[in-house]
């Protein structure tokens, strides 16, 4: 379990609580001898999909709100077809989302879409031709660039944009977590 995801959790069982402590590598030691259930990967309330993830920006354009719903205020406007975005809580047919600078809020679901796209953070980052250092470099993209993102191994991502495509260090792109592998 992560120590950073660990909480302490309370279960009530006439009126008392265990509590979960850490000790030594995160193993966890009950307080109480009361049953205690913990999960040790967050999910959403509303698609029991992993919190935080990453999606993409569906829409030419897009309202961030205040709150979760259309009374709430807009407090910004995303105006970048597929540009990531990093879902943080769910409600309803709400998510809050937060860009590569923190900045977000609240966007109806619909303008989501979850093709994975990353933005490149390091000027003129190269692509090779396989997800090794010393392969063929096939291109070169500006920072912040968005490409679409088909496969991730622990240290490697598969870019295409503007017609081109090849492999790019993981550390190099926002829109991936560091652990994360997909094909």
């Amino acid at each position: 379990m992560n120590r950073s995801k660990l909480r302490n959790t309370c279960v009530g069982l006439f009126g008392t609580l265990a509590v979960i402590l850490s000790v030594g590598f995160g193993t966890p030691v009950l307080a109480d001898s009361e049953v205690v259930i913990t999960a040790s990967v967050e999910t959403g309330q509303v698609t029991n999909r992993p919190i935080p993830r990453f999606v993409s920006l569906k829409a030419s354009e897009g309202n961030v709100r205040r709150g979760p719903s259309l009374t709430h205020r807009i407090d910004w406007v995303f105006k970048r077809r597929d540009m990531p975005l990093r879902i943080t809580a769910e409600y309803g047919n709400w998510r809050r989302v937060e860009d590569r600078d923190g900045m977000g809020g609240w966007i109806h679901y619909s303008l989501l879409s979850g093709t994975r796209t990353v933005l490149v953070e390091k000027d003129m980052l190269t692509l090779h031709a396989r997800p090794d250092p010393s392969s063929l470099v096939t291109a070169a993209l500006e920072m912040g660039v968005v490409a679409r993102v088909s496969e991730c191994n622990p240290e490697w991502c598969y870019l295409r944009s503007g017609g081109f495509k090849g492999w790019a260090p993981k550390a190099r792109l926002w829109g991936v977590r560091p652990q994360e592998v997909f094909d």
